[in-house]
């Protein structure tokens, strides 16, 4: 196990076009204090929990000192909020830290929600309060303990600064760890602004880092559409069968690996409730939980649309394939909601009449 400054870090981001994201320091909170670290989670980078009981960890953490290796920066991308585009979106209230390398060769992703203003905050304070920070916390862990691909929560910071939402609430930031940060919505900017060489750097960097098996592919990029079509149908059938609802399903909310990430207004039925909407603010029940199957779809051909420049067919041969791969998620996401329910209910053996 290592101290805060043996941990190996990097951030390989910052390789990538400038376009992509905004140098940003962590601007700290007002007398802040640890909550909770999670040992779990501190063993995905072999992370010594002693740490987190030295005085300076909430120093180190909530940016008021820096470890040597941090280069720090705040994401951009853009994104279908409600079915509407939006052209400029981007990490409005967290930070990235950096990548962390285990002794198995894998990297996480270490970000700082809360972290205040960013460039793309568009007039907010950038901060997170507590409430909702405990929510993302436990929801994140829970859903690892369910079996469900989602980011995971290191540790949570209180304060006492005051944030104003509708009301007056403490401040506090979350130590968010993934993979990757990298969402539908990363793509959908450089697409939308005819980038298509940012674009294609982007694709190589995801493949290089996540998706290195399919280096080999004669057509990587619609093998990585092909493989996240899958990916995500395999998650919401997951999401569906514990009832949870996510209730912010936008494109830029879609992980590229499909993980469960940023939670927001989420909820979990108590009771099956086909139209349950968890979202006070979406009125339309646009990401009502009998929807989201059809919004993963919807997100996916978000997707395949920005990827469609890399493909090495001409504009309509393109748009033809991604819709033949687009066309494979409905049997996927059936097969995988067929066998969590068989799981669920006892049922040893897959038998036809299963889905009746």
């Amino acid at each position: 196990m290592k101290k805060l400054e043996q941990l190996h870090f990097c951030n390989s981001f910052v390789e990538l076009p400038d376009i992509c994201y905004s140098l940003q320091n962590i601007t700290p909170l007002n007398k802040s204090f640890l909550i909770s670290f999670n040992e779990a989670a501190a063993n995905l980078i072999e992370l010594d929990p002693i740490e987190a009981e030295r005085e300076d960890f909430v120093d180190i953490i909530g940016g008021k000192q820096s470890l040597p290796d941090y280069k720090m920066l705040a994401m951009c991308y853009s994104g279908h909020q409600f079915g509407h585009y939006v052209p400029r979106l981007g990490d409005g209230r967290a930070v990235l830290l950096g990548q962390v390398k285990n002794s198995q060769g894998e990297f996480w992703d270490l970000q700082i929600k809360g972290s205040g203003p960013t460039p793309y905050s568009r007039g907010s304070d950038g901060r997170a309060v507590l409430r909702s920070s405990v929510r993302e916390y436990l929801c994140s862990e829970a859903m690892q303990g369910l079996g469900i691909a989602t980011t995971r929560a290191l540790c949570l910071l209180g304060s006492e600064e005051e944030v104003y939402r509708e009301q007056i609430e403490p401040g506090a930031m979350l130590l968010r760890m993934s993979p990757s940060h990298v969402r539908f919505g990363s793509f959908e900017y450089l697409y939308y602004n005819e980038l298509f060489d940012e674009l294609k750097q982007l694709a190589d960097y995801v493949i290089a880092q996540h998706f290195p098996h399919l280096l080999k592919e004669d057509a990587p990029y619609l093998a990585l559409l092909r493989e996240l079509i899958k990916d995500t149908a395999k998650l919401i059938a997951q999401w569906q069968s514990v009832g949870f609802c996510h209730g912010v399903m936008n494109s830029d909310n879609m992980s590229i690996l499909s993980l469960t990430m940023d939670y927001g207004p989420f909820g979990f039925m108590e009771a099956y409730q086909p139209g349950y909407i968890c979202n006070h603010s979406d009125h339309q029940g646009r990401y009502a939980y009998d929807k989201q199957p059809e919004i993963g779809l919807f997100n996916l051909t978000c997707l395949a649309q920005a990827l469609l420049p890399l493909f090495d067919d001409d504009g309509e041969a393109a748009a033809v394939l991604a819709q033949q791969e687009l066309q494979q998620y409905q049997t996927h996401y059936v097969q995988y909601y067929a066998k969590n329910m068989r799981m669920k209910l006892g049922l040893l053996t897959e038998q036809k009449e299963d889905q009746q």
